[in-house]
């Protein structure tokens, strides 16, 4: 199929959008957006302030969380010949939002899928909670209902990774003091408006930041990160000899030591001498 008059192959443009400072836009996505043939947005009225910063007067059509799979087909068949740029209202589409569904079709119908980098909230949250930051867990939004919201933290408790939420104003301390309970108090950090005027990143543990906002909830886009849970204190003795003992009624000398040393880390052959000691 021949090349647009645009300059743009069809196909799908994933482009990531500011966060907050328009000023954050890459010039190569500016460009896209000016020349693609279509916009797929997930609010008209967010982006029109982002098309006329990029000096782009394309036409936009409305792709967000309701939008029918009619919808998504129609843009998947516009890509067998034209351009298609996907933006979300901030940040990296597909993160937190249902364009991974877009994708998907697109790729199924042989279309060419090109990604434009650019920012992200939840990574530039990491950027600076000052937490680990070699292995993290992106969790979203936690679910609204205080059940499934412990279940998903209960989940990940063991996870030796910083985790990384989204969060709103009105649940933030709500959801600080559920982290705490399920994971632990933890340290952590809260950041918001990330890249605009009244940027703020707290940092604390999961307690003191959820008494920090419980009576007065922030404004503006949040994000959470969650710091790994500590090293586990040594078994000791007497902790090893409880383990086998309960064990040693449930199995043998040699499953009850494996068992034991899984559970608490420790070497299988001195738990089995033990576990020996203690049948006898």
């Amino acid at each position: 199929m021949e090349t647009q008059s645009s300059g743009l192959e069809p196909g799908l443009y994933i482009v990531a959008g500011p966060i907050g400072n328009l000023g954050d836009l890459t010039p190569r996505a500016a460009e896209v957006l000016r020349l693609a043939d279509v916009v797929a947005v997930e609010d008209t009225r967010v982006s029109a302030r982002l098309l006329r910063h990029a000096g782009s007067d394309r036409p936009m059509i409305p792709y967000h969380d309701h939008s029918g799979e009619n919808v998504r087909q129609r843009l998947v068949d516009r890509m067998a010949g034209e351009s298609v740029a996907l933006l979300s209202d901030a940040g990296t589409p597909l993160i937190s939002d249902p364009g991974y569904k877009l994708v998907r079709d697109a790729r199924a119908a042989g279309r060419r899928i090109t990604t434009l980098p650019g920012p992200s909230a939840a990574i530039a949250a990491l950027t600076l909670s000052g937490l680990p930051t070699d292995r993290f867990l992106f969790m979203g939004f936690l679910p609204s209902k205080a059940k499934a919201r412990g279940d998903a933290l209960d989940e990940v408790a063991g996870l030796r990774a910083t985790l990384v939420f989204y969060e709103s104003g009105p649940r933030l301390s709500e959801s600080l003091s559920a982290m705490a309970a399920h994971l632990g108090d933890r340290d952590a950090a809260v950041s918001r408006e990330i890249s605009k005027a009244f940027e703020e990143t707290a940092c604390g543990t999961l307690s003191e930041l959820s008494a920090r906002y419980a009576d007065a909830p922030p404004r503006g886009e949040i994000v959470v990160t969650v710091g790994p849970p500590g090293e586990a204190a040594p078994a000791s003795a007497e902790n090893a000899d409880a383990a086998l003992l309960e064990a040693l009624t449930r199995l043998s000398v040699s499953k009850a030591a494996g068992e034991v040393a899984k559970k608490l880390g420790l070497d299988r052959r001195t738990l089995y001498d033990r576990a020996t000691e203690l049948k006898g």
